[in-house]
């Protein structure tokens, strides 16, 4: 049956999941067709989120941006986090009843399309290398925000549409919960989170346990990524500058390289050689230099030096000098052997250079076509992949968060707060109070399938056996009392049949006492003393007030005539023999 349970509420999750998906996807999908400046690929995500809590709202989010992800852009990784923290926001208003009042769909629209609006602008401010006072990251800021709360209106529109056309019984289903025992109302729920504790809750520690592990993995898992993913960029645009290099010399005739450096333009086949080294050059957009040089003792000789857009190049016969990083390969650079590609930063930047030899016919080095690549451009790359790394990061973290609390809450804290204040709401003053503890701690019907379950069964069967021993015990001291009373009785009847003038009026003393300390009480009198166990005392004791009697003798108890002065001092005594007897009981 338990098992039964669980896959009807997996199934039922799974159900709105894909129905928040599809209605994201639906949404990207006709804006798309209408070619319209927003997204709505929100809205899906926004009413799952509202309608059935913030789990299912969190994978809806996230799984809707992975898969745009895949099948449309990779550009939409950079948006995981905002759409995971609009379905948290969701949620939340949604649980603290904001969603049906207008003046908190207005802070809602206002809050989500700020946070996707600052979210575009960093983006924008990324893709502009940081770049300070650029006026277009302010208008593309303006620029979002109208649109983000645009976008965001319309979501909350159809949202509403949603909730007014949706049967309440299907509403009331769509709402995903993971009780694992019989469900709380909403006041039984929060009296279950309110509970005291004497130093933390067993729900922040777990959210701290999680985060912890969370942030431990994740921030090793990035920082791990980051390196592998400089390290492989790296040798990427090392592979770029040497093949684009060895592209470049294979354009270079070596037989006119001395015509190049001492004619320049003028020299035959320059200006198409030098036409085809800006081809070369346009074909990649993270190539920087392409250059040609004739290495000498005295320095590098020009041959080619293209211009950019930045800085025009040498012209040919112009002397460089070596740049230090290529000072150790001075030998091998005139000898004409191959050198590994370099990552220097000198005179012309952090670059990536790679040299190509360009041999004649008689395997002669004649000259080296060089290729650069800015440092700047891998660390623009770097820097978008963190990005992208960053928020799947935090997509996943609140969403590795939400699975741990939601499971944490159904599987552990609800049961656990549950018994705690049914223990705690234990009454003991009737029998029927106790059987009630009993049935009550049985509705809860915890049935976790682990160590919480066997708490909660033996708890219950424990809980169970106390009353059952309770309710004997009080039977066997109902019993001994009434064994004492009687008991009390035949004492008192026994004292009364030696004693002809006593009468019966023994048994009328429980009456008159009672009487006596009722009105004593009702006058305000020995309030303190005159308790009900105390009344309860005296009542049952009070046959026994001529106990002491057993002790004198019959020919003074039932004397016809007058006692003399010391058969009184006799019976006197029997009220510290009375005394004696009770002490001894």
């Amino acid at each position: 049956m338990t098992s039964n349970k669980y896959e009807k509420r997996k199934n039922k999750m799974l159900i709105i999941c894909i129905l928040g998906i599809c209605l994201n996807m639906a949404g990207a999908g006709v804006i798309k067709i209408f070619n319209l400046p927003i997204f709505l690929d929100t809205v899906g995500t926004i009413a799952v989120a509202v309608m059935s809590g913030y789990l299912p709202g969190i994978i809806v989010g996230l799984a809707t941006n992975i898969l745009e992800m895949l099948f449309v852009s990779d550009n939409y990784i950079y948006y995981a986090f905002v759409n995971v923290m609009v379905a948290v926001i969701a949620a939340a208003f949604a649980q603290r009843g904001l969603m049906k009042k207008p003046y908190g769909i207005v802070i809602f629209v206002l809050l989500i399309s700020f946070i996707g609006g600052s979210h575009e602008t960093l983006l924008t401010w990324v893709k502009n290398d940081f770049a300070p006072n650029n006026s277009s990251v302010l208008e593309s800021t303006l620029h979002n925000c109208v649109y983000e709360i645009l976008d965001k209106a319309i979501s909350v529109i159809i949202l509403i549409v949603l909730t007014l056309i949706i049967p309440r019984k299907v509403q009331k289903w769509l709402v995903a919960e993971g009780w694992q025992q019989t469900p709380l109302t909403r006041e039984e729920i929060k009296a279950a989170k309110k509970t005291h504790n004497r130093v933390v809750s067993l729900r922040t520690k777990i959210l701290l346990l999680l985060m912890s592990a969370c942030i431990t993995i994740g921030v090793a898992a990035m920082v791990i990524s980051a390196i592998l993913f400089r390290q492989a960029t790296i040798e990427e645009h090392i592979k770029v500058a040497k093949n684009t290099a060895a592209i470049a010399a294979s354009q270079i005739n070596p037989e006119r390289v001395n015509d190049f450096i001492k004619y320049g333009e003028a020299a035959e086949g320059y200006i198409e050689t030098e036409r085809l080294l800006y081809q070369i050059k346009k074909s990649s957009p993270d190539i920087e230099f392409i250059y040609a040089y004739q290495m000498k003792k005295d320095g590098c000789h020009v041959v080619f030096d293209l211009d950019t857009d930045d800085i025009k190049g040498s012209d040919p016969g112009y002397v460089q000098n070596y740049e230090s990083a290529y000072l150790e390969d001075i030998p091998d650079l005139l000898a004409g052997k191959p050198v590994e590609p370099k990552i220097s930063n000198d005179s012309y930047g952090w670059l990536i250079t790679a040299f190509e030899p360009v041999y004649d016919k008689d395997g002669n080095c004649v000259c080296y076509a060089a290729a650069d690549i800015s440092m700047g451009v891998i660390l623009h790359k770097e820097l978008s992949f963190l990005v992208k790394l960053l928020s799947l990061f935090l997509g996943f973290f609140i969403l590795v968060i939400a699975i741990g609390l939601w499971l944490s809450e159904y599987n552990i804290i609800y049961p656990v707060n549950t018994m705690a204040i049914s223990a705690g709401a234990f009454m003991y003053d009737s029998e029927e109070a106790l059987e009630e503890n009993v049935e009550h701690m049985k509705k809860l019907d915890i049935h976790t399938g682990d160590e919480i379950e066997n708490m909660y069964r033996a708890f219950t069967k424990t809980t169970e056996n106390n009353v059952h021993y309770l309710n004997d015990l009080q039977m066997k001291n109902e019993t001994i009392a009434q064994m004492q009373d009687s008991l009390i009785m035949v004492l008192a009847d026994m004292v009364e049949s030696r004693d002809e003038n006593t009468g019966d009026h023994v048994r009328k003393t429980a009456a008159y006492t009672r009487i006596i300390m009722n009105k004593l009480r009702e006058l305000g009198y020995y309030t303190d003393e005159l308790t009900d166990q105390f009344m309860f005392d005296v009542e049952r004791s009070a046959p026994l007030h001529d106990i002491g009697k057993i002790a004198i003798s019959d020919a003074i108890l039932n004397k016809p005539g007058k006692l003399t002065d010391e058969e009184f001092e006799i019976m006197k005594t029997h009220t510290i023999c009375g005394a004696e007897v009770i002490d001894q009981t």
